[in-house]
């Protein structure tokens, strides 16, 4: 079931991340489904820590933004979403390649919605699962 209620595309995604924490990271939007959005990030010198991994923090910007568009696009027009609370679990490193995220939601509710995040490397191992609560803010 599609459960976009804002015009959403890739080129919507990516315009709107211009000048962000996403694109100084070289952060990239790669598909949209119904009821999901990918992206994912290079390891390079932007994003590694000093022993030569992804960074924790890179992985949870990208699944805060995954998930965050996620809540944005899924609610009407008139309605915002903020960001209430993220965790990760960090499962392997990843040193060279991308790292790449799939947000799916897991409650979609009135006042709250919770999205998961998976993150798999270059050869689809997982190297870290998120979880995203967002507040759905109504119309003052």
């Amino acid at each position: 079931m599609r459960i976009w209620q804002k015009p959403i595309s890739i080129e919507e995604l990516t315009r709107s991340h211009v000048g962000t924490v996403g694109q100084h990271l070289g952060l990239e939007f790669v598909e949209i489904g119904d009821d999901y959005i990918v992206g994912r990030v290079p390891v390079d010198g932007r994003t590694i820590q000093p022993y030569g991994i992804l960074h924790g923090g890179v992985s949870v910007v990208l699944a805060e933004t995954l998930g965050s568009c996620g809540a944005h696009y899924s609610v009407p027009e008139n309605e915002r979403t903020v960001g209430l609370d993220v965790n990760a679990n960090h499962l392997r490193a990843a040193s060279k390649g991308w790292v790449t995220g799939t947000a799916r939601p897991v409650h979609r509710g009135r006042s709250t919605q919770v999205w998961q995040i998976e993150l798999r490397d270059d050869e689809g191992q997982l190297t870290c699962v998120s979880r995203l609560t967002m507040a759905v803010l109504q119309p003052r």
